[in-house]
């Protein structure tokens, strides 16, 4: 039974610093927003897993030749200096149920704004 609440509480442990994780994410992928901005673009967090941050590109941004440039070259840059445990920032390969948790956060948030009108 010790051993049960133990792994327990270990597995708490876990998720209360993954959502710590996520947040300095999120709080550092803001940093780097207005400089997507300027140029008509952004960047959307989408999720985490395994030390790779999984993002979308969204505005011009989106199908740019450049954006694979901007997430290596400097959000990937910045986000692996500031979270410890990143080893990688992508818009590849984004796993089928970590889009399905975005998208399904995007239609609750665009629900939201929509009722508060």
């Amino acid at each position: 039974m010790f051993v049960d609440q133990v792994f327990e509480e270990g597995k708490i442990t876990l998720v209360m610093d993954e959502l710590e994780t996520i947040k300095l994410i999120e709080a550092t992928i803001d940093k780097v927003r207005p400089f997507l901005r300027r140029d008509g673009g952004d960047i959307d967090f989408v999720g985490y897993r395994d030390g790779i941050v999984y993002v979308t590109m969204i505005g011009a941004c989106q199908g740019c030749i450049m954006a694979a440039d901007d997430i290596s070259a400097g959000v990937e840059i910045i986000v692996m200096e500031e979270v410890p445990g990143v080893i990688k920032v992508t818009c590849d390969d984004i796993p089928e149920d970590l889009m399905a948790d975005y998208i399904q956060r995007k239609n609750e948030a665009l629900l939201a704004a929509s009722e508060q009108k």
